[in-house]
């Protein structure tokens, strides 16, 4: 139980005082009024005797009396109503409530820190996060209590208010006064009338109430004097009088009234009456008496007070606990209106009356004093000696009557000390509770003795007593009369000082059974109860208090059960090992008790303070269950911002309810929060619980929808919600935007450069204020989730901002627009009409704004009203795509509107120490864009744009662009990280064909009929790479697009051809091209625009080439210089026969160099055309000779297999080669790059070691153009494509496509040291050994007749060239190797002359060397044995390097 004010023995002692009646005349009453109060109530301050008391027990035993408290009442001639009496102990109840700013009470159990108080309610409740502030410890006990005045006061109220009954006589008077006003005509001859009224109300038979002790009644006489008015004098006869006529101990003058009205002058007088009066004992009949009740008999509910729930608010809170057990029923049985309107009124008025006016105003603090000295001299004089007089005669009557020759006293305790027979067991007794005593039965004198002995507090005595009449009465079997003594038995028993025995508590139980099984008298058993518990609470046998407490609850008083259920629940939490659950499951029946009975704040207090250890602990019905009636009592009490709290709470949750009770739980919150907004309709949008809003899942999308593809036009893929982001993909995008702004801006990027972001999300570089243009939509993508299992419908859904008007032209800075939804001059706003989320449904919702002036725009929300759906239930299951056309969904007329603000979390830094060592977000700034100035705004569509095709393939499609907005635009370009596989055509229009129509087979190229002659003859044009945007220092990637006058004119639009070529590995390719174009005005905010597309092409594999270039063994070329070289072309169809590919024709072989030029075919098949069906390879040979133009002009040679020439120095052939050619380049470039980075510290390389590299290297590509007959739908189509070969170095192979280098083995890890000396850069044996070209010069055959001459002679010229730039040693030598292999191959001949020969030869010279060969037999021989040695002039550090043979020099000597 909780924490009572008062100690057990106190609050026994209290419970059952010596009543006194009180008998007052007219004029006495009227002097107490002038005080506003009774007489009554004069007193009750001071009826607890501040000194002890001295009485002699029927031995002559002093007794003394401690504290001894007498209670004085107005005499009422009828008992209270029941009626009367619950209405108000309910009064008292809801009156009392935890004082409001009081420290909290905090019980600390276990884990849980229980706040028992006012604060409770705000504590508990989830949205409370303070309540720990409020906690104290109180040092008293070992486990913190908490008090419940209001159950005190009940306790009090209920105790005082029980009616006298006749088998017990502690409420009956044992004295009474009779007052009488000294200033009346004859007092004693009022002071006759009372007593005789007295005695007729006490023996006459029509009076049946009030009772009596005994029936010589003590009458004590009061003449009451008023010293303000009244003469003292004739008091004091008076009083003489009396004294002389009733003795000096059965009478008394008091004198009240001293103190003049006069309030503006005299000091405050204290008040002790208020704390009295305002617990409205039932014995004040004051408001009571003209106000008779009738009560309304109803099972379920016998309390007072209607639900408080008006007809409009009980249509909006259905109950929704159907069969639950804890349902919150409101019974309709309740008091009669009419009677209840009239005693509310009367007790209103009365309490008005007792409060709008002071008490004891006319009265000084001699006088409190007197009336002290009046109550001490009645008790002193006349009641004690009553009492102790009274106790006597009946000790003396049962001892004649039971003839014993001793006292009852002493006799008792012989009883009591020697064998005890077994007394019957409740059940074994016939139910004879009917049965009455007469009132001179020596069984109740023994009774009546007993409670004169327990009132003034001589206990032993009185147990003794009550144990006789016990048994008597068990005897008698009169159960009611038993349980009684039972009762007073075990409550001296524990009473008696010393404790000479231990409570006998099954005493109290077999009384508390008797009382509510048999006699069906639960006001008894209730008191029984109430009197036990507190005792088994004093001794902590909290368990079996609880228990106690708990088996009185019943139906028949929800009021008791309740307060009853509460104290049981403060019993658990008492208990030596805290019962936290069961405390908490027991204030939750308490609260359902409490709110049955009508008192809605105990109710609302007690979920409140179970609700605190419920949270938190996943039990979600049972919290879902408190919540909803924290929420129902807070509407009912009228707070709003609670109730709506606890609503809120409850679908915030993941809540476990069925559909069906989750969709009542929304109608409920609902129609509360449209309570509470109907309060203030001007305040702010309320913020919305539901739907869930996923902050960071929100995205931002700056411009137009893409528009979709029209038949073979499509539009630039850009960018747009659909799309998933994909980091690498970004980051593409960045790095080609900010090539091309440094392309732009002559290799720099400007410090206040910002890329473009179309879309904002949770991944993006949201740390700037991104920027977004006038006049263009703003759409923000809200990730809405419901977390319920019926739908939510939002209507009217659109965005909330702010927005400041800022010209970015001036300073000046606009007024900043809070919330300005309805400003549509500023932000258009567009808004979503219904928006439904299915059960359970993620939804994004995208709403867009239109922004109509410059400034500074911050999206702030989302704003809507939150609605269900008629039938929600039965939608589950539906399509969510179902029903978003307007008005398709019916609401049930319940919605709210508010708002939910978006609030994103940016990233969390990580950079700094300080950053590390703290929790720091960065700013997330993507719902804050500025609005810049107008721009351009570009669209591209392609016409005939392939989704396939084969490696190399050419094919010609068209772009368009389009300028939608309303200023032109400029400085159109495109970028690309594959710019080989597009080209616009070259710069002048002479390079570009016209249209495809233009030759034949609709070729994308420029083609020119050949005469028949020159088949397989090199046709010759050159072209400068400047022409196709391949300079010196450019940038090939960044491609300017070459529209007319550079300008594209606001709502104009341009065709441009397009040439694609095939990427040269197989496979799905993902092209990205970035169009970049700028505002002829230059902006502050925004310098460019820029528009992705992405194409995606599939290739598969056409044609894999090989080429391989060597020197040429022939004399000289046409100018008679040496340098030809042979070219040696394999072509291999690698096709797969899936892609419909008949065959592939060789329609020309192109090069394109500024030092070589292919000069002829070299073919023994005289085939016109070379055909080349699936996995067929073929061989061509070409002789290539050295250029005589410019360096800075390519000089393109074609050799054409077919009837056309495909011009190789226009565009696209051109084109796409110059592309490959810096992409090449740019590959060795990097190589180079990285190369040059390992040397870094090292020389660069040494002149020398260069020109003897130059010896060896060739700078000729080779472009193989084809035509591809596919038979496709039956139909013949001939595709186009060219193939790129860069030869580079003399006698290594080159390839169309780079070979996939396969990965070595792995190998066992080496750790070495790096050598820290460089190396010497040298050139290579290989590259040594070409410094030098040789060729012999000889007849075939010769013919010698050996038998004339045996020594055949034959001249042989050596020439050598000197391939390098530099002066070169040359050493030759004849001598033959002497090992057996070398004999066998060279066969016997002998070089006649010098055997070794010293020569220089310049850059470039040529150098005829005359030999003679000796040949002794016929036969056929090779001359190639000279060995040729070579070195630099000058390079002592170079050895000299053997010099390759270009090929045997066979001959062959004949005899004549």
């Amino acid at each position: 139980m909780a924490q009572c004010v008062q100690s057990v023995q106190e609050f026994i002692q209290d419970s059952f005082v010596p009543l006194v009646a009180a008998l007052r005349s007219e004029e006495a009453e009227r002097l107490t009024r002038k005080n506003n109060l009774s007489f009554a109530e004069l007193v009750k301050p001071f009826c607890r005797l501040t000194s002890e008391v001295h009485m002699r027990d029927p031995n002559n035993q002093l007794h003394i009396i401690k504290n001894l408290k007498i209670a004085v009442n107005n005499i009422i001639t009828h008992p209270p109503q029941p009626g009367a009496i619950r209405k108000l102990l309910n009064d008292v109840v809801s009156v009392s409530q935890p004082a409001e700013g009081l420290v909290a009470n905090v019980i600390t159990a276990g884990d849980y820190d229980l706040n028992i108080s006012d604060r409770s309610v705000k504590a508990s409740v989830p949205w409370y996060n303070n309540w720990k502030e409020t906690l104290m410890e109180l040092n008293t006990s070992t486990f913190y209590s908490a008090t419940t005045p209001w159950f005190e006061n009940y306790r009090e109220c209920f105790l005082q208010s029980m009616p006298a009954s006749d088998h017990e006589f502690l409420n009956h008077y044992v004295a009474c006064m009779l007052v009488v006003s000294s200033s009346e005509p004859e007092p004693v001859e009022q002071f006759l009338k009372l007593s005789q009224e007295q005695h007729r109300i006490q023996h006459s038979s029509e009076y049946l109430y009030p009772k009596w002790f005994i029936p010589n009644t003590l009458k004590y006489y009061v003449l009451l004097h008023d010293v303000s008015t009244g003469e003292e004098q004739r008091a004091d006869s008076i009083y003489e009088e009396m004294k002389q006529r009733y003795g000096t101990q059965g009478c008394y003058l008091l004198k009240i009234n001293s103190r003049v009205s006069n309030r503006g002058t005299d000091e405050q007088i204290p008040d002790p009456w208020s704390q009295y009066l305002q617990k409205n004992s039932i014995q004040n009949q004051d408001c009571y008496e003209d106000c008779p009740y009738t009560v309304i008999s109803n099972k379920s509910s016998d309390h007072l007070i209607s639900d408080g729930l008006d007809s409009e608010i009980k249509d909006g809170l259905p109950n929704n606990f159907k069969t639950h057990p804890l349902q919150l029923d409101h019974p309709s049985g309740s008091l009669d209106s009419t009677d209840y309107t009239k005693a509310a009124t009367s007790l209103q008025d009365s309490k008005k009356s007792n409060s709008g006016m002071p008490h004891g105003a006319c009265l000084t603090l001699t006088d409190h004093d007197r009336i002290r000295q009046f109550i001490q001299e009645f008790t002193f004089r006349g009641l004690l000696p009553h009492i102790e007089k009274t106790i006597r005669q009946l000790n003396d009557q049962l001892i004649s009557r039971k003839g014993l020759s001793r006292s009852l006293f002493s006799a008792t305790k012989k009883w009591f000390s020697g064998s005890k027979v077994p007394e019957k067991s409740i059940n074994e007794l016939k139910n004879t509770s009917g049965l009455l005593y007469p009132p001179e039965a020596p069984e109740l004198q023994i009774r009546k003795m007993a409670d004169l002995c327990f009132l003034v507090q001589h206990y032993e005595l009185a147990y003794s007593c009550y144990h006789t009449a016990k048994k008597d009465f068990l005897n008698d079997q009169a159960m009611l009369y038993a349980a009684g003594a039972l009762e007073m038995a075990a409550v001296s028993a524990f009473l008696q000082p010393g404790a000479p025995r231990p409570y006998p508590a099954h005493y109290m139980e077999t009384a508390i059974q008797t009382y509510r099984d048999i006699c069906k008298n639960m006001v008894l058993a209730e008191r029984c109860v109430l009197l036990s518990a507190e005792i088994l609470k004093s001794q902590s046998k909290y368990s079996e208090a609880a228990a106690l407490l708990i088996r009185l609850t019943s139906e028949d008083s929800d009021l008791r059960s309740a307060l009853l259920l509460e104290q049981a629940a403060h019993c658990f939490i008492n208990m030596k090992s805290p019962m936290v659950r069961k405390f908490a499951f027991h204030m939750i029946l308490a609260g359902h008790r409490f709110s049955k009975a009508g008192q809605k704040k105990h109710a609302l207090r007690c979920y409140c303070q179970a609700m605190q250890v419920y949270k938190g602990k996943g039990w979600s019905l049972a919290e879902d269950h408190i919540n909803f009636t924290i929420g129902r009592q807070s509407f009912t009490l009228r707070q709003l911002d609670n109730a709506v709290s606890a609503f809120r709470h409850i679908l915030i949750n993941d809540s476990k309810q069925s559909p069906a009770q989750q969709g009542a739980f929304l109608r409920e919150y609902l129609y509360v929060y449209k309570n509470v907004t109907q309060l203030s309709p001007d305040g702010p949008l309320p913020q919305l619980p539901l739907p869930y809003i996923n902050s960071s899942a929100t995205r931002v999308f700056f411009g137009h929808d893409r528009r979709p593809a029209e038949g073979e036009k499509q539009a630039a893929t850009h960018v747009s919600l659909d799309q998933e982001y994909d980091s690498e993909s970004s980051q593409q995008w960045k790095e080609l935007e900010e090539q091309v702004v440094s392309a732009v801006n002559k290799g720099v990027i400007p410090s206040n450069f910002q890329p473009t972001q179309f879309c904002l999300n949770h991944y993006s570089d949201n740390s700037k204020f991104p920027l977004a243009v006038i006049e263009e939509p703003i759409i923000v993508e809200v990730s809405f989730r419901n977390p319920l299992k019926v739908p939510l419908l939002l209507t009217d859904l659109s965005l909330l901002w702010k927005f400041q008007p800022k010209d970015f032209n001036t300073k000046h800075e606009g007024e900043t627009k809070e919330l300005g939804t309805c400003d549509g001059a500023m932000i258009g706003t567009e808004a979503i009409a219904e928006f439904l989320i299915n059960s359970e449904e993620t939804k994004v919702a995208r709403l867009k704004l239109f922004p109509h002036q410059t400034g500074e725009l911050h999206i702030l929300g989302v704003v809507y009203d939150l609605g269900t759906v008629q039938g929600a239930v039965t939608l589950d299951g539906i399509d969510p795509s179902v029903g978003l056309q307007t008005g398709k969904f019916v609401s049930n007329g319940l919605s709210v509107r508010g708002r939910q603000d978006l609030e994103i979390q940016g990233p969390r830094l990580n950079n700094t120490k300080e950053e590390k060592t703290s929790i720091k977000y960065g700013p997330d700034r993507r719902l804050d864009p500025i609005i810049t100035e107008e721009m351009p705004l570009l669209e591209v569509f392609f016409i005939n744009f392939p989704t396939g095709l084969l490696c190399g393939e050419i094919r010609k499609a068209y772009v368009e662009f389009v300028n939608v907005s309303k200023c032109p635009l400029t400085a159109l370009k495109v970028v690309s990280k594959h710019p080989e596989f597009f080209t616009f055509g070259g710069n002048t229009a002479a390079l570009t064909p016209l249209s495809p129509s233009a030759s034949e087979n609709c070729s994308a190229y420029k083609t020119v009929v050949t005469d028949p002659t020159s088949v397989r003859t090199a046709l010759l044009s050159s072209a400068s790479s400047v022409d196709f945007g391949v300079g010196p220092g450019g940038q090939p990637e960044v491609i300017n697009v070459p529209l007319p006058d550079a300008i594209l004119l606001p709502g104009a639009s341009v065709q441009l051809p397009m040439w694609l070529r095939g990427p040269d590995e197989e496979g799905v390719h993902e092209i990205n091209f970035l169009f970049y174009y700028e505002s002829i005005k230059r902006h502050s905010k925004m310098c460019h625009r820029v528009l992705r597309h992405t194409a995606v092409i599939c290739t598969s594999r056409s044609l894999h080439i090989r080429a391989t270039v060597c020197r040429s063994n022939a004399l000289e070329d046409e100018e008679g210089r040496g340098g030809n070289m042979l070219v040696f072309v394999d072509v291999e169809n690698i096709n797969t026969s899936e892609t419909g590919v008949k065959e592939f024709h060789i329609v020309q072989v192109s090069s394109n160099s500024k030092h070589w030029k292919l000069q002829k075919s070299v073919s023994i098949s005289e085939d016109k055309d070379t055909k080349l069906a699936s996995r067929e390879r073929a061989k061509l040979c070409f002789k290539a000779v050295r250029c005589k133009n410019s360096e800075e002009n390519y000089t393109f040679a074609d050799i054409v297999f077919g009837n056309e020439q495909i011009i190789s120095s226009a565009s696209p052939c051109a084109d796409f080669f110059f592309q490959s050619l810096s992409t090449e380049f740019k590959r060795t470039h990097v190589q180079s790059h990285t190369h040059a980075s390992q040397r870094a510290g090292k020389q660069s390389f040494d002149e020398t070691v260069r020109l003897i590299q130059r010896c060896s290297e060739v700078d000729l590509n080779i472009v193989v153009l084809w035509k591809a007959y596919v038979v496709e739908d039956s139909k013949q189509l001939i595709l186009e494509g060219q193939h790129h070969v860069a030869l580079n170095t003399i006698g290594k192979e080159a390839f169309s496509f780079p070979q996939k280098q396969e990965l070595p083995e792995m190998v066992l890890l080496k750790f070495f040291r790096p050598e820290n000396t460089p190396v010497p850069a040298r050139p290579t044996p290989e590259q040594l050994s070409n410094l030098i070209k040789t060729s012999f010069h000889y007849p075939e055959s010769f013919s010698h007749s050996f038998h004339q001459k045996s020594l055949c002679l034959v001249p042989v010229t050596l020439l050598l060239s000197n391939c390098s730039q530099a002066v070169v040693d040359v050493m030759i030598d004849l001598r033959h190797k002497t090992s057996p292999e070398a004999l066998e191959i060279h066969g016997s001949f002998t070089w006649l002359g010098q055997t070794q020969y010293k020569l220089q030869l310049k850059s470039q010279e040529v150098y005829s060397l005359q030999l003679k060969a000796c040949f002794v037999h016929t036969g056929v021989y090779n001359l190639g044995t000279p060995r040729v040695f070579a070195k630099l002039v000058d390079q002592v550090t170079l050895f000299e390097t053997s010099q390759q043979n270009s090929m045997p020099a066979l001959i062959i000597i004949n005899n004549i």
